[in-house]
C-alpha cells in the first residue's frame, strides 16, 4: 500500500511540481491550497506525511500545529515537515521548536532533494549508502 501524503501549499506551481513527482514516485497525494481546508484535511484523514507550508491563506502552518494541539490530535508532530521561503526567520524556529520532523527551505532545494527528505521522514529512504547508518525499525 502506498504511503498517503498530504501537501498545502497556496503556491500553485510548486502544488502541481510536487504532486507530479511524489505520484510519479507512488505516494497518494493529495493537496490543498489554504491552511483551512488543509487542517480540516488532516483532521477528517489520516496521512503518513504532512508537507506544510508556514505562510497560507486562512490559517498558517503553526496555526495548524496550535490546532491540533488545542483538539488534542493524534496526529504526531514528527509526521510534519514545514515547507517554507522564510530562511532565517523567527517563524523557522519556532515550528521547529513545536517538534516538526523538519523545516525544508523551498527555494533551495530541488525536486530530487524534497523526495529524498520525504523518503527519510517515511523510512523509504534507499540503503545504497547506509553502510555507516543505523535503522533500528527496518
Amino acid at each position: 500500500m502506498s504511503k498517503k501524503i498530504l501537501l498545502v501549499d497556496d503556491d500553485l506551481y510548486i502544488r502541481e511540481l510536487y504532486d507530479e513527482i511524489l505520484k510519479g514516485e507512488g505516494f497518494d497525494v493529495e493537496t490543498t491550497a489554504d491552511g483551512k481546508s488543509g487542517l480540516d484535511m488532516i483532521l477528517a484523514n489520516s496521512y503518513d506525511l504532512i508537507l506544510l507550508d508556514i505562510m497560507l491563506p486562512k490559517l498558517d502552518g503553526i496555526g495548524i500545529i496550535t490546532k491540533l494541539k488545542e483538539a488534542k490530535s493524534s496526529i504526531s508532530l514528527k509526521s510534519i515537515m514545514f515547507l517554507t521561503n522564510l530562511a532565517h526567520d523567527p517563524v523557522v524556529k519556532e515550528a521547529l521548536e513545536l517538534g516538526v520532523h523538519s523545516c525544508l527551505i523551498k527555494s533551495d532545494i530541488t525536486p530530487e532533494d524534497l523526495l529524498a527528505h520525504v523518503k527519510r521522514a517515511l523510512g523509504e529512504e534507499s540503503n545504497s549508502s547506509s553502510e555507516s547508518e543505523n535503522s533500528p525499525q527496518k
